[in-house]
């Protein structure tokens, strides 16, 4: 297939326009842990915000059909409990996440996992507090983290170098004539070299900023060292790094153990109040 130079200018000009149309936007402020990274956001805050809330509201929804909704008092009081003392440290990142519609539920389910959407939709599953056999402190540090990821609005930047990946491939696939297959191959040279490394920097970045919100709650900080090395006793074979999504278990213990010491001071603080 023979692009004619116009078709191939236009088609450039809108990979172009694609990328001036970025924002260039600081989401929070670096905090004790000296978070300062810029990033480039496509996707309004408000898509984001309007369509988590949409899902939030529809897996809420289907949990309670089946009864799996807030199902233990204590597990939930324990779990907000904790929130209330996280979300007000989420000021001294970006101070307008205190008026967020914050949100805090835990569901019946053997994962292990917890989540936290743009605009503070927070879940907790139950395999996590039961399985890890948590400790406040611990359950403190996976809350801050996933907080950190709304605060920082990860999602929204992963779906804003989603968009500009699609156009650039498809882009350049029409360009060099290779249909379907090219736009395949393209997503995956594109998820080794940016997409997988962007996730792994997002994970470093949303430890960091979990540990500090901990200690600023007065949560032990170095209770993410011994939860990730909760974590990695639940065995399973990790992937190999530039295949995952997340870093290793024992460069996240390593890092962790790293940051927990220096927002230390913060914990001691808090705890002499």
């Amino acid at each position: 297939m023979v692009l004619k130079p116009i078709i191939k200018n236009s088609l450039l000009a809108l990979a172009l326009a694609g990328l001036v149309a970025c924002e260039t936007v600081q989401t929070t402020q670096g905090g004790a842990v000296g978070i300062d990274r810029k990033q480039q956001m496509l996707v309004s805050s408000a898509e984001m915000d309007a369509a988590s809330s949409k899902e939030y509201a529809q897996v809420l929804a289907e949990a309670k059909s089946k009864g799996l909704l807030n199902r233990n008092a204590a597990q939930v009081q324990r779990v907000r409990n904790i929130a209330s003392r996280l979300i007000p440290q989420t000021g001294v990142f970006r101070p307008d996440a205190l008026k967020w519609n914050w949100e805090v539920n835990v569901l019946s389910s053997d994962e292990t996992n917890a989540w936290c959407m743009p605009g503070g939709k927070i879940a907790v599953y139950t395999g996590l507090i039961e399985k890890l056999k948590i400790s406040d402190d611990e359950l403190a540090a996976v809350m801050g983290h996933e907080i950190a990821h709304a605060l920082r609005e990860h999602a929204r930047e992963r779906a804003s170098q989603q968009v500009v990946a699609n156009s650039a491939i498809s882009i350049g696939a029409a360009l060099l004539g290779l249909g379907d297959v090219g736009k395949q191959g393209g997503q995956y040279l594109y998820m080794g070299l940016m997409g997988l490394p962007n996730s792994r920097a997002n994970e470093t970045e949303a430890d960091r900023i979990g540990v500090e919100l901990a200690a600023r709650g007065g949560y032990d900080p170095k209770a993410a060292v011994t939860l990730w090395q909760k974590m990695a006793s639940l065995g399973g074979e990790e992937p190999m790094k530039f295949m995952s999504t997340h870093p290793s278990s024992s460069e996240r213990i390593a890092d962790l153990t790293v940051y927990a010491q220096r927002v230390e001071p913060l914990y001691q603080q808090t705890r002499r109040r």
